[in-house]
């Protein structure tokens, strides 16, 4: 049996993102469910949102997913018809991705649950604090080459 002393959990920075992460995410989902929408549909949603027609692949290198991911969350929203598959103008044989008009008009809505999720979490701090926050968020994001979206 080792004799060097353990940590406690909560010495751990990664346990307080998380902690926080967690709650944060689950309650934007269960706002989310309301609208029967998940996390990783709406993430597609807004990356889609004020968009010309894109091709699949392209939105799987933005989202950081794979195409065969891309194509099944796409297929869940087509059944939604919150999202179109066109064939592309460009070339008869690729295909893009488009929000409908209601994929349009919902956008918003959502962005408004996921405003309303942050004031909930963060209204307790300052400006001040939110803005050091996400700035050193951002940074260590930045810095570990993190570019995969969240999706939940």
């Amino acid at each position: 049996m080792s004799t060097r002393p353990v940590s406690d959990l909560p010495a751990h920075i990664g346990f307080w993102l998380r902690m926080v992460s967690n709650h944060v995410s689950h309650a934007f989902a269960v706002k989310l469910s309301a609208m029967d929408v998940t996390v990783a549909e709406w993430t597609l949603l807004r990356v889609l949102y004020g968009k010309q027609p894109t091709p699949p692949s392209r939105i799987a290198d933005e989202m950081g997913m794979s195409r065969g991911a891309i194509t099944k969350l796409a297929d869940r929203l087509i059944a939604k018809s919150l999202v179109a598959r066109k064939a592309s103008t460009d070339d008869g044989r690729s295909q893009t991705l488009a929000l409908t008009d209601r994929g349009i008009g919902l956008v918003p809505e959502l962005a408004a649950l996921a405003d309303r999720n942050d004031a909930e979490f963060f209204e307790c701090l300052g400006e001040e604090e939110r803005e050091t926050l996400k700035r050193l968020l951002q940074g260590l994001a930045e810095r570990g080459h993190m570019t995969t979206l969240p999706l939940g």
